[in-house]
């Protein structure tokens, strides 16, 4: 039997940064990963879809090209096999630096799948482990509806094993997944139809970028099918790991971190959640958990998406709609000024209270997906509306609105 202080179930970014924190701290550490290490965000999430949406951006620059005098450069098909290919060497070498990181803080790593003897006790292949605390970072998977014909789809993670461009596809989804494959599928020229059950994609972000959103899908070619409902779904049965503000589960010693416990399923979540899970566990910080409040986020539709903070509607039910007051533009980014297709940018903040204090920031546009890191510090510090205003532009930027705001 192997023993170890700290016993991490799951190679993925929140069980990685997890069981590195733990060890340098002093605690010994165990990985257990049935896959690749890395998990969703580096083999079948962020890392893939971001190159994917990097090859649909230079689709649409090449498109603007003659505009800017290009005369001899013009769109052409994808190479999509050889693309596919050199995805899957960056993430092999991403899958390396991970497994280094880990033998260089002195972590074993056992390949397989865990299945707990006791609250103390986890078994993978023909090898037993007991660990005083136990993390589950197993993160999700993708789950087809129970409709007929599901079978003869493909979820997200299948995507990624595509070895031919689609020349047509319908996406069946509302989230940042679904909008974000749309945009990417329609900028390489895949006719593309998204299929939503509502009005309206990302139904938890701002109404104003989701009016936004809508236009330029739209405006892209993609066809847009609203308001179609599966009422077949069973949309409740998630099999989420329920836990409180510190990560705990209800056993004592076993703890849970990242899209397996449906909170925030983003990958910097599962990271600092992570981190802080270690620090309270091997750092002497007791007090030690992740502030999920005020956590930004960005969605790599065409343009991207960056929000932190209150929608409109959540800032009212918090504050009273007559306590909050929204500052807003539209405008059409400087980079299309020479250019036949043209992306609106529509920003937003919204303040609270006689001091105009910042409690939410939203954009889409070209480079929403950089700047709302910045602003997101800003509001986390509790920045007003006239410190913004009293923070000189950087001319000619889209950010500098965000500061001129009247």
């Amino acid at each position: 039997m192997k023993t170890c202080d700290f016993l991490v179930i799951g190679g993925g970014s929140g069980g990685i940064a997890a069981a590195r924190k733990a060890a340098s701290l002093g605690a010994k550490t165990i990985v257990i990963e049935g896959k690749h290490l890395g998990g969703t965000c580096v083999n079948v999430g962020c890392v893939p879809k971001k190159i994917m949406w990097n090859s649909a951006i230079i689709a649409e620059t090449l498109h603007d090209a003659k505009d800017y005098g290009f005369d001899q450069i013009s769109p052409s098909p994808i190479n999509w096999l050889h693309l596919k290919q050199q995805r899957e060497t960056y993430i092999h070498y991403l899958n390396n630096i991970y497994k280094r990181n880990l033998d260089t803080s002195n972590i074993e790593v056992l390949s397989g799948w865990a299945h707990f003897t006791d609250n103390k006790t986890v078994r993978v292949n023909n090898t037993t482990i007991h660990a005083e605390h136990i993390l589950i970072a197993t993160g999700g998977k993708p789950q087809k509806p129970n409709i007929p014909g599901s079978h003869l789809g493909l979820t997200s993670d299948d995507f990624f094993k595509l070895e031919k461009q689609p020349k047509r596809i319908a996406i069946i989804g509302a989230g940042y997944i679904a909008v974000e494959l749309a945009g990417i599928l329609t900028a390489l020229g895949t006719d593309t139809n998204l299929i939503i059950r509502h009005e309206y994609p990302l139904r938890q972000f701002d109404i104003s970028l989701q009016k936004a959103l809508i236009e330029m899908l739209t405006q892209s070619g993609t066809r847009l099918y609203k308001n179609t409902k599966q009422t077949s779904i069973d949309i409740d049965n998630k099999g989420h790991i329920q836990t409180d503000a510190y990560q705990n589960t209800t056993v004592a010693g076993i703890y849970a971190v990242g899209d397996v416990t449906g909170r925030l399923a983003l990958t910097p979540v599962a990271i600092a959640a992570g981190r802080k899970l270690a620090d309270r566990l091997f750092g002497s910080k007791p007090e030690a958990k992740l502030d999920y409040n005020n956590i930004p986020t960005v969605v790599f539709s065409h343009p991207p998406i960056g929000t932190v903070g209150f929608t409109e509607q959540e800032a009212q039910q918090q504050y009273g709609i007559q306590n909050i007051k929204t500052y807003q533009t539209q405008f059409t980014n400087l980079y299309h000024a020479l250019t036949e297709r043209k992306t609106t940018t529509v920003m937003k903040l919204i303040v609270v209270g006689d001091q105009e204090k910042i409690v939410g920031i939203h954009v889409i546009g070209i480079g929403a997906d950089e700047m709302i890191q910045g602003f997101a510090v800003a509001l986390k510090m509790g920045a007003t509306k006239a410190d913004f205003d009293n923070t000189v532009a950087i001319h000619p930027t889209a950010a500098e609105e965000f500061v001129t705001l009247k």
